[in-house]
């Protein structure tokens, strides 16, 4: 049996993966969990809106996770996770902006 030699290509590829799954995974949660609890706030009391969404945020994580590994290509695990933190990042900064531009 001849064994298979891995290339340079491969392992950045894999590295640049992981590093989308614990960064950009870590962002989507955070992002996730910042936007879940203000729009909970509003129907709970804040702290159950915090720890509900933050441990929702869990599952968003692993779910980023796997999303880095299942695409087809490295850019789309960052952009699969880094986009919608950025949106989600956004909209939950968005009524601290609001309250300073008034």
């Amino acid at each position: 049996m001849k064994g298979t030699r891995v290339n340079g290509r491969y392992r950045l590829a894999i590295t640049s993966r992981a590093v989308a799954a614990i960064g950009g995974g870590y962002a989507l949660a955070a992002g996730f969990s910042a936007a879940l609890s203000l729009l909970l706030a509003q129907c709970m009391p804040r702290v159950e809106a915090v720890l509900t969404a933050t441990m929702l945020s869990w599952v968003v994580y692993a779910t980023a996770a796997g999303w880095a590994f299942y695409t087809r290509t490295a850019w789309g695990a960052w952009g699969g996770t880094l986009l919608p933190a950025l949106v989600l990042g956004a909209s939950a900064t968005a009524p601290h902006w609001m309250k300073a531009a008034a």
